[in-house]
């Protein structure tokens, strides 16, 4: 009876065993099909970043989100991140000066987009903002200050031009909702007929 009572009474042990170990594999199971369910409504704003959310059935929203995890909508909603950090840019272009020589002038510009209008920014320009709006403004506000002066007074005042070019790019640029810490000069040549005809003048006044 003793034999009988013990087998029955391991039987019971072994299948409550069995029903704890498969209760336990079923809950793991679920908490790891969970977790995986909620990462998949989350995405992650890295340090230097801002986010904001484009909304299949709203448009872009209007909130901007910060550094850190954030819930939205898959297929209905998808997260936009931009790079709010100060990047260096450069931008070439050819222009005229005021006695109608070729200038070719390469600014190095240091920008980034105002944070509290990156909605803006996305549905006005998109993503690639800056190479949308940058080499255009650049351009403009050039042939604007370059036809003021001669040749000979672009390299003469140089500092004085830089300082009117980076006072002009940076109040357009505002107006786009980018932001300049820097504009400089890094680069001013001219033809090469023009050049030519500067180092014949001073090699005769040196001879002279």
């Amino acid at each position: 009876i003793r034999d009988r009572y013990g087998g029955l009474h391991f039987c019971i042990n072994m299948l409550a065993r069995k029903r704890l170990a498969t209760f336990l594999l079923t809950g793991t199971a679920i908490l790891s099909a969970s977790i995986v369910g909620v990462n998949s409504f989350l995405y992650t704003v890295r340090g230097g970043h801002r986010a904001i959310i484009f909304d299949r059935l709203q448009g872009v929203k209007q909130d901007v989100k910060g550094e850190g995890a954030h819930l939205y909508i898959p297929i209905l909603q998808k997260p936009v991140i931009f790079d709010v950090r100060t990047t260096p840019k450069n931008l070439v272009t050819e222009t005229g000066s005021k006695d109608l020589q070729t200038v070719a002038v390469t600014l190095r510009v240091l920008y980034k987009p105002a944070e509290n209008k990156l909605p803006d920014i996305f549905s006005q320009y998109g993503k690639d903002y800056a190479e949308r709006v940058l080499p255009s403004l650049a351009n403009e506000v050039l042939k604007a200050v370059m036809a003021q002066y001669d040749a000979g007074e672009l390299i003469t005042q140089r500092e004085v031009v830089s300082r009117e070019i980076r006072e002009s790019l940076t109040d357009r640029s505002r107006s786009f909702h980018i932001l300049l810490d820097d504009v400089s000069i890094t680069h001013l040549s001219f033809s090469q007929e023009y050049t030519r005809a500067i180092e014949e003048k001073q090699v005769g006044e040196y001879s002279f």
